[in-house]
């Protein structure tokens, strides 16, 4: 391994992405062509790169999304009512810049949980916070926090984060707690952060899922007020799929 003051210097101020090139280029045939700020410039690059990549490992470390899916791989060609003009707007993030709310519903496999860690997934290489949840998941949590002394701090890391992801909301009606929850969740996050929903269920029926006329009043208030809809129709991909590698 090359052994240089530089070098040494490098990895004492932290600076792993502009030692680990430093090393490569001076053992390339192409270290004795380059300038000085030829050197430095790709010395920089480096480094700015891996940190983008550290910073993007520990998002969505923090994330923890469903499944691992890219916007880029995202298929238009399945006929389930996929706009790719305003899923590109929505890739784009302004959405969460504006602090907008976003509800993926459909019938059970059409990909709305895909779809949506795809969106968190472009989020947090956006450098934005994400924080996925499932729903009935999360409110099993937020009851257990209660008895140990963790549902406040557990709520807070909900308001916080810029796109909170709650899929699968509306399988089974809310009782007291989890509707006094979801209220304080969504009203803290209200015009200051983004969230996206996904649902087998219309919008018309979440009344009905909320349970108590006055909290699904605020709730909806929060979570719908401002929310662009993607309406997804179609068989479910998991059978197109299976049928097509039979097909074949």
């Amino acid at each position: 391994m090359l052994k240089h003051p530089t070098l040494d210097q490098l990895y004492t101020l932290g600076l792993h992405g502009m030692a680990k090139a430093f090393v490569e280029v001076a053992a390339s045939d192409e270290a004795g062509g380059l300038s000085h700020p030829e050197w430095l410039g790709l010395l920089l690059d480096r480094e700015a790169s891996l940190r983008q990549d550290k910073r993007l490992a520990a998002r969505l470390r923090v994330a923890k999304l469903r499944q691992q899916a890219c916007v880029e791989d995202i298929d238009y060609r399945s006929p389930r009512g996929l706009d790719r003009a305003m899923m590109q707007k929505l890739i784009n993030g302004d959405w969460i810049d504006a602090h907008d709310n976003l509800a993926l519903i459909g019938p059970t496999g059409v990909g709305k949980s895909w779809i949506a860690s795809a969106l968190g997934h472009k989020a947090c290489r956006d450098n934005r916070s994400v924080l996925y949840q499932r729903v009935p998941r999360l409110f099993e949590e937020l009851a257990l926090a209660r008895g140990d002394g963790r549902h406040a701090r557990l709520l807070r890391s909900l308001g916080r984060a810029d796109l909170l992801v709650l899929d699968d909301w509306g399988l089974e009606p809310l009782d007291a707690a989890a509707r006094h929850d979801l209220l304080e969740i969504l009203e803290e996050r209200y015009g200051r952060k983004s969230t996206l929903v996904t649902s087998q269920l219309p919008v018309d029926r979440w009344h009905e899922i909320i349970g108590d006329p006055t909290y699904a009043d605020a709730i909806l208030d929060r979570l719908v007020h401002n929310a662009h809809r993607i309406e997804l129709t179609g068989e479910s991909m998991r059978r197109v799929r299976t049928k097509s590698t039979i097909a074949s």
